[in-house]
């Protein structure tokens, strides 16, 4: 079997790159909407409990070669990215 060639590789990691980007955009959508729920309802825009959960069911879907740590880091920059756009668009 030869060895895959490197330009080939790279172009796929692009598109998981593309692809990965528009399952952000989605689930940063989707943060927007619950921002303007919470502001309706006068809830708080930050949830521990909830991210503390979120973070544990992530990271026990941790699959080889990803660790959980990995994981965990990535979502935690995820939702604090999310968090604080939830923020500025809803000025709280």
């Amino acid at each position: 079997m030869s060895e895959p060639d490197l330009d080939e590789l790279r172009r796929q990691i692009d598109q998981v790159d593309s692809r990965l980007l528009e399952l952000i955009h989605e689930r940063v959508r989707l943060v927007l909407q619950v921002g303007t729920y919470k502001a309706r309802h006068g809830l708080a825009v930050y949830d521990p409990e909830r991210e503390r959960r979120l973070l544990e069911r992530l990271t026990a879907l941790a699959q080889p070669p990803l660790e959980p740590d990995t994981v965990r880091r990535i979502f935690e920059r995820l939702i604090d990215e999310s968090r604080n756009l939830e923020q500025r668009k809803s000025g709280r």
